[in-house]
């Protein structure tokens, strides 16, 4: 898991379940809705990372609970991709000017789903991204891009640095090798899967005695970074 939730809000179950196995495929969490009541409560309290958000739904229509989410400021923050059977251009339009972030049209592949969900997500990134890291002694500057251990700079590659910054900001959660390939490496580069433990063994090197242990196999699956034993 890539650590984002996605709140898909359709009320056909096949349609759900379709976008629910190419997102979890892709490392996002999934959270289903059948109607517009139903969707308004996950999205109050569960709080998803991005709302998928068919048109056509029935009573209140998808785009009547795009229009009151964006008004409520606790929930106008969160990103909306409405999905629609219609291409006409002024329902697009309206689509928009309600606020949501972008428009896909059905029938669509799974892949350029999850490619128009990773742009809106990158666009939605807090801006705090820049804050440095800490996990005890072990600090990372984004800005600086260094990582310093109790004090002393460690010297890491690129990639090492790449995957510690992952793991620091997706901390408890084991990752399968795949996942990491796809968050580190991007998911359009051919790299096979023992290189991720590869980078993994120099990460912990770098991380020297007192910080390799962060960094934890987990059996059967993949890595974690865990301050927990």
């Amino acid at each position: 898991m890539n650590g984002k939730s996605i709140l898909i809000v359709d009320d056909e179950a096949p349609i759900r379940e379709m976008i629910a196995v190419a997102l979890e495929m892709a490392g996002y969490e999934c959270l289903e809705a059948e109607n517009a009541q139903q969707a308004h409560s996950l999205v109050v309290d569960r709080q998803p990372d991005l709302i998928l958000l068919d048109w056509m739904l029935p009573g209140t229509t998808g785009i009547e609970l795009a229009r009151r989410l964006k008004r409520d400021e606790i929930t106008a923050e969160v990103p909306i991709i409405m999905l629609t059977a219609k291409g006409e251009e002024d329902n697009k339009i309206q689509g928009l000017e309600v606020g949501a972030d972008d428009y896909i049209t059905k029938p669509f592949s799974p892949r350029e789903l999850v490619a128009r969900l990773k742009a809106v997500l990158r666009r939605a990134a807090p801006l705090n991204e820049e804050a440095p890291l800490e996990v005890g002694g072990l600090l990372l500057d984004p800005v600086s891009h260094r990582v310093t251990i109790d004090g002393s700079a460690a010297e890491m590659g690129p990639t090492e640095y790449r995957l510690l910054q992952f793991f620091m900001t997706h901390q408890e959660r084991a990752y399968t090798r795949s996942q990491l390939l796809d968050q580190v490496w991007g998911g359009n580069v051919y790299v096979e899967e023992r290189t991720v433990d590869v980078h993994i063994r120099r990460l912990r090197k770098a991380l020297g005695e007192s910080y390799e242990n962060l960094v934890q196999t987990v059996r059967g699956t993949g890595y974690r970074f865990s301050t927990k034993a």
